[in-house]
């Protein structure tokens, strides 16, 4: 009997189903400007510094992805700017600078089908800081000097009802929190419900604030971060057999997923296109991944299958690669196992210069990948100076490279053993 023919997949070409980005927006360690973010990605610029919001002197981490002179000037006002969590805060600029960037202004939206749009803006830790003031009211003074605020600025799903709530966008709403994989699975949820007929556009993406007292001293207990003190810049250092762990980062990344028919529609500027994406789960432990990579490696294999891309249009991965022991081999015995032939693949790491925004971490890397799709360079992982001998695909180390990228993935791991991958490809008609 003849085997059966494998047919190439097939991308979707429905109109309706098809979905394309048309805004970014994001509040990183590089300011909340694109342009400027990938710049200092693609010189290879550390965002990486002393923390001073707290004092750390008696932390055996003292450095993190600390976001300065944040200003949320002409989204925020003032009064609501003074009570919210930095989280809600940095979700709601990056928000309204992706649906400014998508020309979905104020003045626009009044003029759509606002129940047609959605908002999913997932959080890792939501309002932390909003949560430990709370604990200390409650310890230090008794429960009658706990804020009303404290519930509502703590609770993960505060930030996607604070922009509809600004922008009046009444589709679906909610959010995810699936630790360090949150942001790509609100943004593969967020395109299902577009698939499914539900919303025209969704408002997706992740957020995050943790580098504070609580958050950091959390992550030492888990030692899970990078020590080095003595040189923070130097820290996060994927892949690098001198590497040991993560270093904390925060802020926000969102982008503005919309039916192609609907961009088509408005005459909107289209970016990139969203091909597809998956999530899976490790079933296997709290915090370290399989060693065999295999809830990893399913994940990629089922995103390509659901974006209708073979393995070897793929010729970019914006890698997890956190700066861990276990994390980084893992990630790449994966990403061995789907392309068995990695030659003409790049593969990078944001956190090597931002730190892990952990909730945040997609959101921003999503921005990462497209605008390698867009600029045609590829940004360097930096502080490679020792590289893990298993690690044959090209990191482009230390230095950026030019790349047409074809078809792209990131990819996004959680605590919970939550794996999560979306592919971005160039738009074309």
């Amino acid at each position: 009997m003849a085997s059966p023919t494998v047919s190439a997949p097939k991308r979707e070409t429905d109109p309706k189903k098809r979905i394309v980005i048309t805004g970014m927006g994001l509040v990183s360690v590089f300011g909340s400007d694109i342009d400027t973010f990938y710049d200092k990605l693609l010189q290879g610029v550390s965002g990486i510094s002393l923390i001073d919001r707290f004092d750390a002197s008696n932390f055996s981490v003292r450095f993190g992805g600390q976001i300065r002179d944040f200003s949320s000037k002409g989204y925020i006002d003032g009064k609501n700017d003074r009570r919210l969590d930095d989280c809600w805060r940095y979700c709601l600029v990056a928000g309204r600078r992706a649906l400014d960037n998508a020309s979905l202004g104020p003045e626009v939206l009044k003029t759509m089908d606002r129940s047609r749009i959605g908002v999913l803006v997932g959080s890792g830790m939501g309002g932390l800081t909003a949560f430990s003031n709370g604990v200390e009211a409650l310890i230090q003074k008794g429960y009658k000097k706990i804020t009303p605020f404290f519930i509502p600025y703590s609770i993960t799903n505060m930030g996607s009802a604070l922009l509809a709530i600004d922008t009046g966008l009444m589709g679906p709403n909610y959010s995810i929190s699936t630790a360090c994989a949150t942001a790509n699975y609100c943004f593969y949820a967020a395109a299902n419900h577009i698939r499914r007929g539900e919303a025209d556009i969704m408002v997706a993406g992740g957020t995050e604030a943790a580098i504070m007292a609580t958050g950091v001293g959390g992550f030492i207990a888990c030692r899970a971060l990078s020590q080095r003190n003595e040189d923070p810049q130097k820290a996060s250092r994927p892949w690098d057999k001198d590497r040991d762990g993560f270093v904390m980062g925060e802020g926000s990344g969102v982008l503005i997923m919309e039916s192609l028919e609907h961009a088509t529609k408005r005459g909107a500027n289209i970016i990139a296109e969203y091909l597809g994406g998956a999530i899976t789960c490790d079933a296997h432990h709290m915090t370290d991944p399989r060693s065999d990579g295999l809830g990893v490696s399913s994940c990629i294999a089922k995103s390509l299958e659901d974006a209708g891309v073979s393995p070897e249009e793929v010729n970019y991965v914006n890698a997890h690669a956190t700066s861990t022991l276990a994390g980084d081999l893992a990630e790449v015995n994966a990403i061995k196992k789907v392309f068995k032939d990695t030659s003409e693949i790049k593969m990078n790491g944001t956190k090597s210069m931002i730190g892990h925004g952990l909730g945040a971490a997609g959101g921003l890397e999503a921005i990462a990948t497209i605008k390698a799709i867009t600029t045609g360079w590829i940004h360097p992982t930096i502080n490679q100076y020792n590289l893990e001998p298993d690690v044959t695909i090209d990191t482009v180390p230390n230095v950026k490279k030019n790349h047409e990228v074809h078809v792209g993935i990131s990819n996004s791991f959680g605590f919970g053993g939550h794996n999560s991958v979306v592919v971005f490809a160039p738009f074309n008609p």
